[in-house]
């Protein structure tokens, strides 16, 4: 088992990984306008109240928000993917790995192709029909998540992020950032998993306590 594991991680090193990073980033940035371009015209527009608005000639500030939305995705996904990296480099050097910023900055970019499934799910569950659902219904649905499970109505706003935050999906993509960092570093497994521990997990969970405090 070791030795396959072993195999998988250098053909990730040598093959899987060998990619433009300026296409990758590009295509990523593409994908996700094109998502929420399909979520705009086939389910939000779907929306009675959005119906109502586009019949009175009112929908010209929704449409100027998601515009706006479309636009700051690069930006989005740069801060994203750059925080993140930091604090992977912090906690490589932390436990005595030498791994290149450059080397984790793309791997961070290749994971973010992860967090469209919940993104497809969520599409393909709305578009069997939105009949009397809000905006509200949809925006704080996600799927396999806390939130999901709950009745987000009755619940404080400053926690809504944070429970669509607690998903299945969370823990999936902890596990490829962790193999991701085994396979760069091609040291232990075992520190690799600490890496991934105090460079990403332990901040997430910061994060969403940081946010759940200064929301208002």
């Amino acid at each position: 088992m070791t030795n396959q594991t072993n195999e998988i991680a250098r053909r990730f090193r040598e093959e899987w990984f060998n990619f433009n990073s300026f296409l990758f980033f590009a295509l990523l940035c593409l994908i996700s306008v094109s998502l929420l371009v399909f979520k705009k015209a086939f389910i939000i527009d779907g929306l009675a109240a959005f119906e109502i608005l586009n019949e009175r000639g009112e929908s010209g500030v929704i449409n100027m928000i998601f515009g706006l939305q479309y636009l700051s995705v690069p930006v989005f996904y740069l801060w994203k993917i750059t925080i993140t990296t930091i604090f992977l480099w912090i906690s490589s050097f932390f436990f005595g790995y030498r791994l290149l910023y450059k080397q984790l900055w793309k791997l961070i970019l290749a994971m973010e192709i992860f967090f469209f499934v919940p993104e497809l799910i969520k599409i393909g569950f709305y578009l069997g029909g939105t009949e009397n659902l809000s905006y509200w219904d949809i925006k704080a649905f996600y799927p396999l998540s806390v939130l999901s499970a709950l009745d987000y109505t009755e619940i404080a706003p400053r926690w809504h992020y944070v429970l669509k935050s607690l998903n299945v999906f969370e823990p999936i993509y902890w596990f490829l950032l962790y193999f991701g960092v085994y396979a760069l570093s091609n040291k232990k497994r075992k520190t690799s998993f600490l890496i991934v521990l105090f460079g990403y997990i332990i901040p997430f969970f910061a994060w969403l306590g940081f946010y759940a405090i200064v929301y208002k």
